[in-house]
């Protein structure tokens, strides 16, 4: 039988990492499940250790990391992809493990797809100041122009890359766990819990407490409400000053968990404007209640009316209106149709499909398998 061997390689992974992780771990499970597929992930670790497909590559732990490890050496991470023999590499994340998979190509002779998951002019441009802007553009350039396709979660993403001179981007959006994430995981007790009355109406957001989510907005987006609105906070680095009715679960929650307190809220609240893609939108939808976010980033591509409210960002006038709007419109009809929206769109099975269809593109294959998925 035909086997298609795929390699997945990043930095970008951790026990309390984000979207990047959230997308190979679903992935990886959905392509084990497939005839004709072997999927290999290379991601960090503190020494060299396979366990069902997942090969842990040395590399040393960041300081104040929060479990990231930073690669420094190419020939770790270069050797297991010789020994791996894979027909296609996919790249996620723009630091020395991309260049090892780049290496790895020349003597391999396979095809290379980088995956650009983050913004990282911005990210640059957000924490150290925008001198450093052209550089890291050109940079970004001449890396993913290296790529036999380029893949982006989001158009706003597929257009700067477009913008820096890449060529070959095609857009490619991240799905979302629809078991995990379900109406289901409601659960009734939570306004008790809270201590707050059955019928004040209850937001939430669930993500880190990093500046680009612009948290500050949330809080006195909240201040304008008043006590008829209550805000949970998930999360880490949550802020520990805030109004009377923001109640803080500081720290790293399991899916699980962030799932029963999303099914049991009214609607997500979103004040980030730099978002590449926005999975806590698309799991918030999925446990059928709508949104409240900014009309920047990629929300404005995954957040429809029939599904939510974007309001302008930085304002939380505006954000307040929102809100209130929100829940004039039938917040519980609202969420009903994100649910069905996010089935359509966004479920795994139909990422993985999608993303199986751009193997087969750089391939050149001709295997039903994976024309089809």
């Amino acid at each position: 039988m035909f086997i298609v061997h795929i390699a997945d390689i990043t930095m970008f992974y951790a026990p309390a990492s984000g979207g990047v992780r959230t997308y190979l771990d679903a992935k990886h499970r959905r392509l084990a499940l497939k005839p004709g597929i072997r999927h290999s992930l290379l991601i960090p670790g503190a020494h060299l250790s396979e366990q069902d497909g997942v090969y842990k590559v040395p590399a040393p732990a960041l300081p104040f990391g929060k479990g990231y490890r930073f690669p420094l050496r190419l020939a770790p991470w270069r050797n297991v992809l010789h020994d791996l023999q894979p027909d296609l590499i996919e790249v996620g994340d723009p630091y020395l493990t991309a260049w090892a998979a780049l290496d790895a190509r020349r003597s391999l002779d396979v095809p290379v797809i980088g995956f650009y998951h983050s913004d990282l002019p911005l990210l640059v441009s957000n924490r150290m100041g925008p001198w450093f802007t052209p550089n890291v553009e050109a940079y970004v350039s001449k890396l993913y122009g290296n790529f036999d396709r380029v893949l982006a979660p989001s158009q706003v993403m597929a257009d700067k890359l477009t913008g820096l001179g890449v060529k070959n981007v095609f857009v490619q959006p991240l799905g979302v766990d629809l078991h995990t994430f379900n109406p289901d995981a409601r659960d009734p007790g939570l306004r008790a819990e809270l201590g707050i009355d059955q019928d004040t109406r209850l937001l939430i957001f669930a993500g880190r407490g990093s500046k680009e989510k612009n948290l500050p907005v949330l809080l006195k987006c909240m201040k304008r409400l008043g006590e008829r609105y209550h805000l949970l906070l998930v999360g880490s680095g949550m802020p520990a000053n805030v109004p009377d009715n923001v109640t803080v679960v500081d720290g790293f929650q399991p899916a699980a968990q962030v799932a029963r307190l999303m099914a049991s809220a009214d609607a997500l609240l979103h004040g980030g404007d730099q978002e590449t893609f926005g999975l806590v939108i698309l799991e918030a939808m999925a446990c059928a209640i709508p949104v409240v976010a900014v009309a920047a980033g990629a929300f404005t591509e995954i957040v429809h009316e029939q599904c939510g409210q974007l309001c302008t960002p930085n304002d939380p006038r505006a954000m307040a209106e929102a809100v209130r709007t929100l829940f004039d419109r039938d917040p519980v009809r609202l969420g009903a149709q994100a649910r069905r929206h996010v089935e359509q769109h966004y479920a795994w099975d139909t990422v993985v499909d999608s993303l199986l269809g751009h193997y087969h593109a750089v391939l050149g294959t001709h295997s039903p398998m994976l024309a089809h998925g």
